[in-house]
C-alpha cells in the first residue's frame, strides 16, 4: 500500500500496481496499437502507390508516430489514465497526489515510453519497475505519475462490523432521542468505511464521533470501551429499538398509547320491576267518569281510529 498525502492533508492508501499486471496491460495496448498500425499502413500503401519513395517514407514515419505514440497519449488523456489494457487489468494512471492525470503527464509518459518500451523491448521499463518501491518506470518518475489498482477486494466494503459480544445490551437504558439523524448517518458511514481509513485518522474520527454521541445522550463514553466499539454498540442499540417500534413491541413507557377510559354501563331494570304509573286524578279528561265507566274519549282517539293500548315512547 502506498500512502499519498493530498493537498487537504488527507492520507490516501492506494494499492500500487506491480510488474506482472503492468506488463500484461502494456502487451494488450501494444497488440491493439500494432493492429491499428498495420491496418493504416496497408491502407496508405494501397492509396499512395503512385507517390515517390520519399513521400511514402514520410507517410510511414508519420503513421508510426501518430499511431504508436500519439494514439496511447490521446487515449490516456481522454480516459483519465485508463487505456484498453489497463481497463482490462483493472489499472489506472494517477498523479502522485492521487488526482487524475492531464495531457502533460500522458505526453511525458508516452515520449519516454518510446525509449524504454519500444526501442529497448521493455527491458529498461522492467528494470526500473523492479527497482522502484512503488513499481514505477522512468516515464512515471519524470511525469510524476503512479499506476494503481482500481479493483480492491470488497470483503468489508458496504458492511458494518458488529459490536463485541460483551457489549450486548450494555446501552439498553441510554437515552438516544436527542441524537440527530445526520450524526447517526456519520456514524454509519464511518463504521462502513472504517477498514479503508488510515489507522490514526480513523481513530481520531471515532473519538470525535463518540464524543458527539455522548454529548447528546448525556452519558460519557466508558473508558474501558474503545470508541469504534462504542459507536457500533450504540448504533446496534438504536437499530434494535427501531425494529421493536416497527413491529409494535414498544413498552408502555416507549410510545405506547394510553388506555381509553372505561364508561360505566348502568343496569337496566326488568319490565316487571317497573312500578305502575300513578292513577290519574278524577278531574282528568282521561280518567273515569262520574258514573264509574271510562270515558269514551279515552278509548277512541280524536282522529277516529280505535286505540290499541300501546303508548309510543317519548
Amino acid at each position: 500500500m502506498s500512502e499519498l498525502v493530498t493537498g487537504e492533508a488527507v492520507t490516501l492508501e492506494l494499492r500500487a500496481a506491480r510488474l506482472p499486471s503492468r506488463a500484461l496491460a502494456v502487451l494488450l495496448d501494444l497488440a491493439v496499437a500494432v493492429a491499428v498500425y498495420v491496418a493504416v499502413t496497408i491502407a496508405l500503401v494501397v492509396s499512395t502507390s503512385s507517390l515517390d519513395v520519399a513521400a511514402q517514407t514520410a507517410l510511414s514515419i508519420a503513421t508510426f508516430v501518430l499511431v504508436l505514440v500519439g494514439g496511447p497519449i490521446a487515449v490516456e488523456t481522454l480516459s483519465h489514465g485508463r487505456s484498453l489494457g489497463k481497463a482490462a487489468c483493472g489499472l489506472r494512471v494517477v498523479r502522485d497526489d492521487g488526482g487524475p492525470i492531464r495531457f502533460r503527464h500522458s505526453l511525458v509518459r508516452g515520449l519516454i515510453g518510446v525509449i524504454e518500451i519500444l526501442m529497448t523491448l521493455g527491458v529498461i521499463a522492467c528494470v526500473a519497475s523492479l527497482v522502484s518501491a512503488r513499481g514505477r518506470r522512468l516515464g512515471d518518475v519524470f511525469a510524476g505519475t503512479l499506476v494503481v489498482r482500481e479493483r480492491v477486494p470488497s470483503s468489508s466494503a458496504g458492511s458494518m462490523p458488529p459490536p463485541p459480544p460483551w457489549l450486548a445490551g450494555r446501552f439498553a437504558g441510554l437515552d438516544l432521542s436527542a441524537v440527530p439523524d445526520d450524526l447517526w448517518l456519520a456514524v454509519r458511514q464511518y463504521l462502513t468505511r472504517m477498514g479503508q481509513l488510515d489507522p490514526r485518522i480513523g481513530w481520531a474520527m471515532a473519538e470525535r464521533l463518540a464524543a458527539d454521541v455522548a454529548a447528546r445522550t448525556g452519558a460519557p463514553v466508558p473508558r474501558e470501551i474503545p470508541p469504534p466499539a462504542y459507536l457500533a454498540a450504540v448504533l446496534q442499540e438504536r437499530q434494535v429499538r427501531e425494529a421493536r417500534r416497527a413491529t409494535g413491541g414498544a413498552s408502555a413507557g416507549e410510545g405506547a398509547l394510553p388506555a381509553s377510559p372505561v364508561v360505566p354501563v348502568l343496569p337496566v331494570a326488568p319490565a316487571s320491576a317497573v312500578p305502575p304509573p300513578p292513577p290519574a286524578p278524577a278531574d282528568s279528561p282521561t280518567g273515569p267518569s262520574a258514573g264509574g265507566r271510562p270515558d269514551a274519549s279515552g278509548d277512541v282517539p280524536q282522529d277516529g281510529r280505535p286505540g290499541t293500548g300501546f303508548v309510543p315512547p317519548a
